[in-house]
C-alpha cells in the first residue's frame, strides 16, 4: 500500500465514536431548534439541477426530523466564484448558532492550502464539519464525439475542458494533468455550474468537463456512464471505481520524482468529496447533534428509499475525521504545498470567448 493510500484511510478510520449527549442537553437543543418557525438555510454552492444541488436538497428533504425540535431546512442556491461566495457567507454572514449547513466545494481545501484565491476569505478549519457525504473518484472526462480518447490522445492534441470558477477541482485538475503528466487542456473558465458544462459538451462548445465526481455522474446524469457518451480519461482516487475497471488512476501514473508527492496531495484531496459543514463558533452541543442528525438520517429507510430513487450515493466520513483531512491538506508541508502550487497554475480562455458562449457567472 502507498503512503497516500495509508494516510488517507488512517483518517477515514480513526474517527472517534458520537458524544452520547445527556437528557438535559437534548432538552436543550430541541428547544433551541423547536420554536416557532425555526428554520435551518441549508446553503447550495451551485445554481440548481447540478450535483451539490441534487445532494443537498436530498439531505434538506430528510436530515430535519432527525434533529431535536424537528426543525424544517430550506434550501438556498448561492452560486458563484467555484463555491467561494458561498463558503465566505458561512464566515462573513452567516449566523454562528447551528441554523445554516452547507456542503462545501471539494476544491476549497486546496485553494486554502495554496492561498490560490485572494478573493477567499474563510478558514476551513474553524468550520464545525457535520460528515462527508460521499467521497467518490474525480473524473477527467471527455465526450465521446472528441478525438481525444485516452491519456496519450489528450498528450498528443490540444482538448478543450470546460470548468467553473477559481476555487472549483475543475479548474485545478486539468490545469495539473497538463504540469504533471504533460496532457494539452485548454481550460475554458466561467460556466455558472456543471449542469452548463455537461450541456456545452453535448453542443460541442467544449470538448470535455474538467471534473466531476463518478457518484455525482451516476445521479444527475445516470445515462451518460451506461451509454457511453462520456470517455473518463483518468480517475483520481485511492481505488478505482467498481464501474470503471478499465480508467487509469492518477495514482498509478509515473511522473517524476519531484511529483510524487504532489500526486498524493491530490489524491488526498479528492477524499474531501462532498464536505458539509455548519459555521464556525457553533456550541459544540449543538455540532454534535447535528452529527448525529446525519447519522441518523443515512440510515433512515425513507432517506435510503429517496436516495437510490434519483441514484444517489452515499458513502459518509465522520465528521471528526473530515476535519483532520481539512487540516492535513492545509498543514501539508510548505515544499508539497510549493510544488503543487507550481503545477495548479492553469492557462485558460473565458467562456464568453468560445462559440456558443455558454453561460457565464456574474461573478
Amino acid at each position: 500500500m502507498r503512503p497516500a493510500r495509508k494516510l488517507v484511510l488512517f483518517a477515514i478510520c480513526s474517527a472517534a465514536g458520537p458524544v452520547v449527549e445527556s437528557p438535559a442537553a437534548a432538552d436543550a437543543i430541541g428547544d433551541f431548534y423547536g420554536g416557532s418557525g425555526k428554520q435551518i438555510r441549508f446553503v447550495i454552492r451551485t445554481e440548481a439541477g447540478g450535483g451539490y444541488d441534487l445532494l443537498s436538497r436530498l439531505i434538506a428533504r430528510h436530515m430535519g426530523r432527525h434533529i431535536p425540535g424537528n426543525p424544517n431546512m430550506l434550501p438556498v442556491n448561492m452560486p458563484g466564484g467555484g463555491g467561494i461566495v458561498a463558503a465566505n457567507y458561512m464566515v462573513q454572514v452567516a449566523p454562528r448558532d447551528g441554523t445554516v449547513l452547507q456542503i462545501v466545494s471539494q476544491g476549497l481545501p486546496i485553494d486554502q492550502a495554496l492561498g490560490l484565491s485572494p478573493q477567499f476569505k474563510s478558514d476551513l478549519r474553524t468550520f464545525n464539519w457535520i460528515a462527508n457525504v460521499v467521497y467518490s473518484n474525480q473524473l477527467l472526462v471527455v465526450w465521446h464525439t472528441s478525438p481525444t480518447q485516452n491519456l496519450d490522445d489528450a498528450r498528443r492534441r490540444e482538448t478543450t475542458i470546460g470548468s467553473t470558477g477559481a476555487g472549483s477541482i475543475s479548474v485545478q485538475l486539468p490545469a495539473f494533468m497538463n504540469n504533471v503528466l504533460d496532457t494539452k487542456f485548454k481550460i475554458v473558465f466561467g460556466y455558472a455550474g456543471g449542469q452548463h458544462i455537461d450541456l456545452a459538451m453535448e453542443r460541442g462548445e467544449v470538448e470535455g468537463r474538467g471534473a466531476n465526481p463518478y457518484s455525482d455522474y451516476m445521479a444527475s446524469k445516470p445515462d451518460y456512464i451506461p451509454q457511453k457518451l462520456i470517455v473518463p480519461l483518468i480517475q483520481i482516487g485511492l481505488q478505482k471505481e467498481p464501474g470503471l475497471p478499465e480508467v487509469p488512476l492518477l495514482i498509478d501514473q509515473k511522473v517524476r520524482p519531484q511529483d510524487q508527492p504532489v500526486i498524493e496531495f491530490m489524491t488526498r484531496a479528492v477524499m474531501v468529496g462532498r464536505p458539509l459543514a455548519t459555521t464556525p463558533g457553533v456550541p459544540a452541543e449543538r455540532v454534535t447533534a447535528l452529527r448525529q442528525a446525519f447519522e441518523a438520517t443515512v440510515k433512515d429507510p425513507e432517506f435510503i428509499a429517496d436516495a437510490e430513487k434519483q441514484h444517489a450515493e452515499i458513502r459518509p466520513m465522520p465528521g471528526e475525521a473530515m476535519a483532520r483531512l481539512i487540516d492535513e491538506l492545509i498543514g501539508a508541508p510548505k515544499e508539497v504545498r510549493d510544488r503543487v502550487k507550481a503545477v495548479l497554475q492553469p492557462k485558460s480562455v473565458d467562456a464568453k470567448e468560445i462559440s456558443g458562449g455558454g453561460k457565464v457567472s456574474s461573478e
